[in-house]
């Protein structure tokens, strides 16, 4: 079932920022919450903290009807840089891989940022764009996905 929500990048306070939120809406976590720890290393990164291992890879909250809000914690050391315009995403979720790589292909025409779309280790087809307006987008459907 497709699903829209919106995603939130953070300099390292993503689990102060849930934990506030959480406590603001009343709702619970969905899911486990992943610690970059919880991923192998990519090959080409920098050896990271244990400061940095322990920050929010992925988390999922409820928030009002349905809405769910995620984040991730951004990794200076990685050059990553939290600013106006990285820092709120929309998130599709979609059903398929080729509802996936319609959208990107059209959302990303003319756009800027474009990772293209490719199944990640923690089972999804993901990818993320800048549209020609500097909305980003980003996509996440099961690697399964037909």
């Amino acid at each position: 079932m497709s699903r829209v929500s919106t995603y939130l990048n953070f300099q390292g306070n993503a689990a102060e920022a849930f934990a506030f939120y959480r406590e603001v809406f009343g709702t619970d976590y969905l899911g486990p919450v992943f610690r970059i720890g919880d991923m192998p290393p990519g090959p080409e990164g920098p050896p990271l903290t244990d400061e940095e291992l322990g920050m929010i890879m992925h988390i999922e909250l409820p928030i009002l009807d349905g809405h769910v809000l995620m984040a991730t914690d951004m990794l200076s050391s990685m050059g990553q840089e939290l600013r106006v315009g990285n820092n709120t995403t929309i998130n599709l979720e979609v059903d398929s891989k080729a509802e996936a790589d319609r959208l990107y292909a059209a959302l990303s025409d003319g756009g800027s940022e474009a990772t293209g779309l490719n199944d990640m280790p923690w089972g999804f087809y993901w990818g993320c764009c800048l549209d020609r307006f500097s909305i980003r987008w980003m996509f996440n459907t099961p690697s399964d996905g037909a």
